[in-house]
């Protein structure tokens, strides 16, 4: 699947999960590393276990599967590496914390609204 699709996939799967505060950041001509961030708040730990659960049950479902997954014991900052689409679930505080969308400022952010 085409990275961008698979970005914007990824953040229907949290929205049907009410993951709030979604954003997809193209970030393909600023680093070798990955083509877009999506990151995403979850409001507790169960949640945002939901959320990443829901994700590679979907993305299983389309053909796809991270070659690494991370956070998966406190579930404070969740990344799954899909290769040119990573992924992060964050809780809020940590999301402030972090501030990826802050560090990756020249990235082209679209933000998805919460439905």
């Amino acid at each position: 699947m085409i990275a961008e699709s698979l970005s914007k996939e990824i953040a229907r799967f949290i929205l049907e999960k009410k993951g709030t505060d979604i954003s997809i950041l193209n970030v393909k001509n600023l680093t070798s590393v990955t083509d877009y961030f999506v990151i995403a708040t979850a409001n507790s730990d169960t949640q945002s276990k939901a959320i990443a659960d829901y994700i590679l049950e979907k993305t299983r479902d389309i053909g796809e599967r991270p070659i690494n997954k991370e956070g998966f014991t406190n579930f404070n900052w969740v990344l799954l590496d899909f290769v040119d689409v990573v992924v992060h679930i964050f809780l809020k505080d940590a999301r402030k914390f972090y501030n990826l969308e802050g560090l990756w400022g020249d990235a082209e952010i679209t933000r998805i609204a919460d439905e």
